[in-house]
């Protein structure tokens, strides 16, 4: 991406987010940014656009790394690991573009909405794959109802967009590390040993 277009996706979020997405015009957009009408209408045909692009750019980075722990890991139990660290870290990385989403999606327009939903389900549908997996190869606990256990993670995962701050008291290291473990308690069968660590990738700082 352009310089400009990084700049003007930026001093969009802060407009969007703070007088909502019908609240700015394209002209404040523009004067924010620095630029020319020309200047925003060379990289984004409408402010509708400008929208799907902030959404999509979260989307796509946590779908495409979905896809990547899908594809390299053979285990599902680490591809879960996996998918739920770069899951929690999205909310870190993208922070003022999930604000966004949440506070303004209603307002994207078809055919934007439908490429949303479409990456979102296939991110849905990835999480139920890799849980179903788990469940026939006997990493993971089969007497779990798979549409609910796999809509319980994507859940839980999803409400951090409500809490979580850079300047809290934990790390997003941190918080990857204990959503985790609360996944993996979940799925992996019940164990009285210390075996269950022989399925962590690495062991969370509250255990250390």
């Amino acid at each position: 991406m352009s310089e400009l277009r990084d700049r003007i996706i930026g001093h969009s979020l802060i407009l969007f987010e703070k007088h909502g997405f019908h609240g700015v015009s394209v002209h404040e957009i523009v004067q924010a940014s620095g630029t020319s009408k020309g200047g925003f209408y060379h990289h984004f045909q409408s402010k509708d656009e400008l929208l799907y692009v902030i959404h999509d750019m979260f989307l796509t980075y946590v779908w495409r790394e979905a896809r990547a722990a899908d594809d390299t890991h053979p285990s599902p139990v680490a591809k879960v690991q996996a998918i739920i660290r770069a899951f929690v870290h999205v909310f870190d990385l993208y922070q003022p573009h999930i604000s966004v989403y949440y506070q303004e999606s209603i307002y994207l327009k078809a055919p934007y909405a439908e490429k949303i939903n479409q990456k979102r389900d296939e991110f849905k549908q990835l999480i139920f794959h890799i849980v179903e997996e788990g469940q026939k190869t006997g990493h993971f606990r089969r007497e779990l109802p798979l549409e609910v256990t796999a809509m319980a993670i994507l859940g839980m995962v999803n409400w951090m967009y409500k809490w979580y701050r850079k300047d809290g008291p934990y790390t997003i290291e941190q918080i990857a590390d204990v959503y985790t473990d609360l996944v993996l308690h979940l799925l992996l069968p019940g164990r009285e040993d210390r075996t269950y660590f022989d399925h962590l990738l690495k062991v969370p700082f509250f255990y250390e």
